[in-house]
């Protein structure tokens, strides 16, 4: 896992939020899948905002463990 001041890639990316995100535009980050990398970051924040990296398998294991 890493972070990156404004990576490179952030603008290449196809970035969501999650579903359970209301409208209202409060706290919630955005994520963003590349070829083996998880890109997650702050929706207010996204120019130039810190990026979080995390290997698609770490990812799955965190998704797995917060479903519980």
């Amino acid at each position: 896992m890493s972070t990156d001041q404004g990576i490179e890639q952030s603008s290449e990316l196809a970035w969501f939020k999650s579903s359970y995100s209301g409208t209202s535009g409060g706290d919630c980050v955005e994520v963003a899948v590349g070829s083996d990398t998880v890109y997650v970051r702050d929706s207010k924040a996204v120019d130039g905002g810190p990026v979080l990296r995390v290997g698609q398998a770490e990812w799955t294991a965190f998704v797995a463990l917060a479903a519980l």
